[in-house]
């Protein structure tokens, strides 16, 4: 994916006090996830967690710190198809499995995609995960690591932000009407064709470099 540097988060404060925690990093994430980001507010949060949003400035220290907290996690928990050992089935096959995963992604995380297509918006975990990746990929299939980054990167790209697209008014308006539901699969249609043979382009530029 194309983004390769990060602004460090700044750590969550921890309780002194002997009785459990009602704020935690974890909760504050399952609560965000639940709401979904573009409707993340302090107060929405806090009320979810049953606190004063004064109580939770005292471990987030702002809006954008709060949505930065959630998004990596929302990345986090994502499971990134593994790239199989010996690179079996090929990969122009697990490449179209891997874009799948990543439509399936932004579409049911409205919101998310600012975090994981800006460079500076990514953390130190989220850029961590994404090199492992990178790395797995490279490995599986024999082929360099910057080849493997250059790979994800371009179609990861433009998978994030066409999805983002597609779905942004699916996601607006989730009742559609029967012909507006059948337009949306025929729009999925022709966005996987697109990706299909934005895989094949992209394949055939790397093993003509490689050759």
């Amino acid at each position: 994916m194309s983004v390769y540097d990060c602004r460090k988060m700044p750590e969550l404060k921890t309780s002194t006090r002997g009785r459990p925690r009602t704020i935690t990093p974890e909760k504050i994430a399952d609560i965000g996830i639940q709401i979904g980001l573009p409707n993340i507010t302090f107060v929405g949060v806090a009320e979810a967690l049953g606190v004063s949003h004064m109580a939770l400035y005292k471990h987030v220290p702002s809006l954008a710190a709060l949505k930065h907290l959630i998004a990596e996690e929302i990345f986090q928990r994502w499971y990134l198809p593994l790239a199989p050992d010996g690179g079996e089935g090929g990969l122009q096959l697990y490449m179209q499995v891997f874009t799948t995963s990543v439509c399936e992604f932004v579409k049911a995380h409205p919101g998310v995609t600012p975090y994981v297509i800006r460079r500076m918006a990514a953390t130190e975990p989220m850029l961590e995960k994404i090199d492992r990746h990178q790395i797995r990929v490279a490995e599986a299939f024999g082929i360099s690591k910057s080849q493997s980054r250059w790979l994800l990167a371009t179609v990861t790209f433009f998978c994030i932000s066409a999805a983002d697209t597609i779905y942004s008014a699916v996601n607006r308006d989730p009742s559609l009407s029967a012909d507006q539901q059948a337009e949306q699969l025929e729009l999925e249609q022709e966005f996987m064709q697109g990706v299909g043979a934005l895989i094949e382009g992209a394949l055939l530029t790397m093993y003509r470099q490689i050759g």
